[in-house]
């Protein structure tokens, strides 16, 4: 999921850099109002499970990788503007620290995984919450993986700068993660149902407390 530099032409880059930009300066002037918040002190917690998450790769064919992203999960934990912040730090560190990721290519990594993958795993969470709150995770986690691995391969494929073009990127990236998303949609489930049995006031959906910050989001 992680795009290495050189992948990317640069008016390509340049435009994630932008959408990123103003969608996590969002975020954080929404997230203003959610300091001390009882979810605020999980920011942290699940910023770092992420982390370690995420650091297990393995490459698929056309030069990219697979991964367990976990946005859904802290869209769906945190609400959005949190969950945002939560997965930019998490990217941001591994471009830098770790080189998970170029620099150049900072902008669509997260774009594709702190922004699109929380945005889509918490509008699905939201939407299906109403049916099955277990299920809607579960959904939320593959359908929010699946679109994120979208926006990667509509960025490399049109770049003249990668070897292949949309043709090619969009089936593989698209295909190969919408099998992982089945896992990560399992993970995600799992884990949520797990911090909701044991404190249903932290999670979206699952108290009072959560049905109010969720309300907030949506009005905000």
């Amino acid at each position: 999921m992680h795009v290495p530099d050189g992948f990317l032409d640069p008016w390509v880059a340049g435009l994630f850099w932008l959408a990123s930009g103003v969608a996590i300066g969002v975020a954080v002037r929404r997230a203003r109002d959610e300091l001390g918040d009882e979810r605020t002190p999980l920011l942290g917690v699940v910023a770092a499970g992420v982390f370690a998450a995420q650091m297990l790769n393995w490459p698929i064919p056309g030069g990219t990788s697979a991964h367990f992203v976990g946005g859904a999960f802290a869209g769906v934990l945190l609400g959005p503007s949190l969950g945002v912040l939560a997965m930019t730090a998490v990217v941001t560190i591994q471009a830098l620290v770790f080189g998970d990721g170029g620099i150049v290519a900072l902008g669509i990594n997260l774009f594709a995984m702190a922004v699109v993958d929380v945005l889509v795993g918490y509008a699905l969470f939201r939407g299906l919450r109403g049916f099955h709150r277990t299920g809607a995770a579960f959904a939320a986690g593959w359908g929010a993986i699946t679109c994120s691995a979208l926006v990667v391969a509509l960025g490399v494929g049109a770049s003249d700068a990668f070897a292949y073009r949309l043709g090619v990127t969009v089936p593989v990236m698209v295909g190969g993660h919408a099998l992982l998303g089945v896992v990560e949609g399992a993970i995600t489930a799992a884990v949520y149902g797990a911090v909701a049995n044991a404190r249903p006031d932290l999670v979206l959906g699952g108290a009072p407390v959560g049905e109010d910050a969720l309300a907030r989001e949506v009005e905000a």
